[in-house]
């Protein structure tokens, strides 16, 4: 409805890693530990994916990417060996 203002509006603040290098154990990085407060500002894979798009949204988008790579496993074959060294 236009014009209407939301008057309890929920925001977050705070930083954001779609991925984790070092899965599976947890994201360690040295020079974000002493920056930020992890565990409050601080999402990476699961959880960001998740907070974004609700529970088991980065299950489900693990599966997409999963299920497209396969469907496109021979284009993608194609494109590396268009690098590989030519023996």
């Amino acid at each position: 409805m236009p014009g209407v203002i939301n008057s309890d509006p929920r925001i977050y603040t705070g930083l954001a890693i779609s991925y984790n290098p070092y899965e599976p154990q947890p994201y360690d990085c040295w020079t974000f530990q002493r920056m930020f407060d992890l565990p409050n500002e601080i999402k990476v894979a699961e959880e960001f994916w998740d907070f974004l798009g609700g529970k088991n949204t980065y299950e489900e988008l693990l599966q997409v990417f999963e299920d497209v790579g396969i469907q496109l496993s021979p284009e993608i074959e194609a494109q590396f060996a268009r690098f590989a060294p030519k023996r």
